[in-house]
């Protein structure tokens, strides 16, 4: 049985936002903005963010969804393999590591951040700019990975494969999680 007695026996995030539609428009609109508007990270690279923060959740099916897409924007499948468990063996640029230790700790412990872990970023070559996309990529999928598994949702073979021929589809677009919410039958009116 699944969690929500409307939803399916195993729901796709797609049911979840089709059956709870409050405030699903403005969020689409938000990951759009945080993940395709201008940013010093590639879109590759925010969505390696959104995977590691979700791979450090354990949310398998947010840390396989954007793993896929961080990889049709380019990153090395290879990164993944060790990226959660030791990123300083996944075979980043050596400026990730700090970056990615203070997402992990924004993950893990917020509370625990000082204005030293900002600095050693800086240090390392990122830009304030590029530390706040971190950090807002970080912050919204801390709140999907709980939404995701609040819910129920789990990831399948073909919600993967449907997800993969999507994201391939809307690779170029300023805009594909709105996209997606348009193709799922949600709009800003849906509310």
């Amino acid at each position: 049985m699944a969690r929500f007695p409307s939803l399916p026996e195993q729901p796709h995030l797609a049911d979840v936002l089709k059956r709870f539609s409050k405030g699903v428009w403005p969020l689409m609109a938000f990951h759009d903005a945080i993940l395709r508007d201008n940013s010093e990270l590639t879109a590759g690279e925010r969505e390696l963010i959104a995977a590691y923060t979700s791979g450090l959740n354990a949310c398998s099916f947010c840390h396989g969804s954007h793993r896929m897409i961080a990889e049709i924007h380019g990153i090395d499948p290879e990164v993944f393999e060790s990226l959660a468990i030791d990123p300083a063996r996944a075979g980043l640029e050596e400026k990730w590591l700090p970056l990615l230790a203070y997402v992990r700790k924004l993950t893990e412990a917020p509370a625990r951040l000082t204005d030293a872990d900002a600095q050693v970023v800086f240090a390392a070559g990122w830009s304030e700019d590029a530390l706040y996309d971190a950090i807002i990529v970080c912050a919204a999928f801390n709140m999907m990975n709980r939404i995701v598994e609040g819910c129920g949702v789990v990831p399948t073979a073909d919600g993967r494969a449907a997800s993969r021929e999507r994201h391939e589809r809307f690779r170029e677009s300023a805009t594909p999680y709105t996209d997606f919410g348009t193709m799922i039958g949600i709009t800003s009116e849906s509310e």
